[in-house]
């Protein structure tokens, strides 16, 4: 090491770390900054959203919980939540009750089609909406919103009586047919999704596609078709959920009179219920306090009823967030 580099190396003065957590640092740590929420916010987010969570699952835990208990247990005060064996039979019981596979093939065949036509004229329709301007749009779309504000119960007795007189009562053209004229259940709310999806995508695409020979037919499934995957995706579930709970429709247009021997497992839940609520009656009149097993028989079938629909949701969550980040567009 030369003279001069030990010079400057006298020069150098050694400097004591500051403190490691300032007042600034330990305020922004608790109330965050522009790029942090900080430890206060995140804890009332966590707070929040637990408490709303609870509040959604704490009846799918008691109710999965009811349905394996047995008599004793249900009669037992101290058995709660957690019982003293899993009464596997509850469920044996409630799919025979309910004709469960026969039920599930009727439900999917009630529900699926309607949704899958809903989702073909949501897509087509709100395409129309967000990308042409033509005479009538304002009016047409007044009478859409309007569709969906009217109460169903107004027009139900014209609508039957309208089917009646079309022969397709008792049928499942009860709710295809509305379906495929946009008139579905709910289809105001799936056909503006679908349309707001399609504003996003931006018009130079849509304009390169046409001066490279594309019509308005390949534009529509070569270009807004796949950047509203979501959106579909969104009518494909919400829809199929909507029909699959939907028991005064269904009985009304698809069963009553029905010319298709059609059971739903959601009619199926009802008579279900329903003849266990009569048999809880005469136990209890009767005095022989063997109607409290009903409800682990009640819960179990209202399990396997709902199951089908919470695995459809998991399955297409996850196609429903990937479809989200494979878009990535933003309107002009």
């Amino acid at each position: 090491m030369t003279k001069e580099k030990k010079e400057k190396v006298k020069k150098v003065k050694y400097k004591a770390p500051g403190p490691r957590f300032t007042k600034d640092k330990f305020r922004k740590f608790m109330l965050g900054s522009k790029d942090s929420m900080g430890f206060i916010k995140v804890l009332l987010a966590y707070v929040v959203l637990i408490s709303i969570g609870f509040v959604f699952i704490f009846p799918m835990l008691k109710m999965l919980s009811t349905s394996f208990m047995d008599l004793a247990d249900l009669i037992s005060s101290s058995v709660n939540w957690i019982p003293t064996r899993l009464a596997t039979e509850n469920y044996e019981y409630a799919m025979l009750a309910l004709d469960y596979w026969t039920g599930l093939k009727d439900s999917i065949i009630v529900a699926g089609v309607p949704t899958l036509i809903q989702v073909a004229v949501s897509a087509y329709v709100g395409y129309g909406f967000a990308r042409f301007n033509f005479r009538g749009k304002t009016i047409m779309m007044g009478l859409l919103i309007l569709s969906f504000i009217l109460p169903p119960q107004i027009i139900n007795t014209p609508t039957y009586i309208l089917y009646t007189q079309l022969n397709i009562d008792g049928t499942l053209l009860g709710f295809a047919l509305p379906a495929l004229l946009g008139q579905g259940l709910k289809a105001a709310i799936f056909i503006l999704i679908t349309m707001t999806f399609y504003k996003q995508v931006p018009n130079v695409l849509i304009e390169a596609a046409s001066i490279d020979g594309a019509g308005y037919i390949k534009s529509f499934f070569k270009i807004a078709l796949p950047s509203a995957t979501g959106a579909l995706i969104v009518v494909l579930l919400f829809s199929f959920v909507w029909y699959w709970n939907e028991t005064t429709l269904t009985r009304l247009y698809v069963i009553q009179n029905s010319k298709d021997p059609y059971k739903p497992l959601i009619l199926g839940l009802q008579t279900f219920d329903q003849s266990f609520g009569a048999s809880a009656g005469s136990s209890a009149a009767s005095g022989t306090g063997t109607a409290d097993v009903n409800e682990s028989y009640r819960m179990a079938g209202t399990i396997l009823s709902i199951l089908p629909l919470l695995l459809l949701y998991f399955v297409m969550q996850k196609y429903f967030v990937e479809s989200i980040d494979r878009v990535g567009i933003t309107g002009e």
